[in-house]
């Protein structure tokens, strides 16, 4: 069985098994998948900016256009000895299990299959394929334990040349978890914060740092989901105005679309409807957001899920680079967003 457990992932990583030349990221942590993926994308020692390369396909297109991924795994490399497909967004589709089932038998010799999905049920579909193949490999990406915070944590002061004092460490990893990329974020905003000096002290963590495994920051990204354009810039205003940081409501909106984008993938993948996957859904809904999930779920298809979510994270790179235009930066793309599901609750 080609297998992981979740603490034996970050060690296989280190060091990939050559003969893995499928690589299924899955789990409920999509930022911590990402990441991982872009680590592995990076072991294989490709150009990750050469389209020649790297081909990256997102899920819903490799299920639309069916045999697509055996085709590019069976296409001779140009200019490199292999090439790296990267995939992306997959969840329960039945066209990329069978391509993958496909390349488990008969496997590429100049390609390798990278996957980056959501939550996996044991036993079937894409994950089940992969566990019993021998030329692949299944790793699970759960949410971050205390340990796991802490190695993040240490990774992103190191790189900064900056130190913590332990209240501070303390305050910060209560806020902490859930999603690899938004916990990354809010160190990454933190550290940027505290610039200039050596030390972050527990005012820093206190003055700036979010709830980010469990504050959702509902009025703007709640009326950003259910296309209320009007409801989302007052909310929006109301919490750049109270001294909240933009990059809050932008990580609390990816967190959702996340969640909103597995389920989705639920809906499609087993013929269940809106209801009966926010009913089930684990960690659950709280009643009073069912509703707005539900019809969010039926405005909203994994392809364009997967358009926003990619909104989302250029609109925090931009954020990054550009701390002086963050609020105008999360304003647009939030607004966009918004606009966007009011338009799909129209066709509706």
């Amino acid at each position: 069985m080609a297998q992981k457990k979740g603490y034996e992932v970050d060690s296989w990583l280190a060091r990939p098994d050559p003969a893995m030349a499928i690589v299924l990221l899955y789990g409920p942590d999509r930022g911590l998948v990402a990441e991982r993926a872009k680590a592995f994308a990076a072991k294989t020692g490709l150009p990750l900016d050469d389209p020649f390369s790297v081909v990256k396909l997102d899920g819903a297109d490799v299920d639309r256009d069916e045999g697509r991924l055996l085709d590019e795994a069976r296409t001779v490399p140009m200019f490199s000895d292999r090439r790296l497909l990267w995939v992306r967004n997959a969840s329960g589709q039945k066209a990329l299990a069978d391509d993958i089932k496909a390349l488990t038998a008969e496997p590429a010799r100049d390609a390798i299959i990278l996957i980056e999905a959501g939550d996996l049920k044991k036993g079937t579909g894409l994950r089940a394929i992969v566990e019993a193949a021998g030329n692949a490999i299944a790793l699970p990406c759960y949410a971050d334990e205390a340990r796991d915070l802490d190695t993040v944590i240490d990774d992103e002061l190191r790189k900064a040349g900056m130190s913590m004092t332990l209240d501070a460490r303390q305050a910060l990893r209560r806020n902490l978890g859930g999603d690899r990329l938004a916990s990354r974020g809010e160190i990454e905003k933190l550290v940027l914060y505290a610039h200039g000096r050596n030390e972050i002290d527990v005012d820093d963590v206190n003055a700036l740092s979010g709830d980010v495994s469990g504050a959702s920051f509902d009025a703007a990204v709640d009326a950003m989901l259910d296309g209320k354009v009007g409801d989302f810039d007052i909310a929006f205003n109301r919490h750049c105005q109270s001294g909240g940081h933009p990059f809050l409501v932008l990580s609390s909106a990816m967190r959702q679309l996340q969640a909103i984008q597995v389920m989705r993938g639920q809906m499609e993948s087993g013929g269940r409807n809106a209801a009966s996957v926010v009913a089930g859904a684990r960690p659950p809904v709280f009643f009073s957001r069912r509703k707005l999930v539900e019809k969010t779920l039926e405005r909203w298809n994994v392809e364009a899920l997967g358009r926003a979510l990619g909104r989302l994270q250029t609109a925090v790179l931009q954020t990054r680079k550009r701390p002086d235009l963050s609020e105008a930066l999360a304003r647009q793309a939030l607004l966009g967003i918004a606009i966007e599901s009011a338009r799909l609750g129209q066709r509706g």
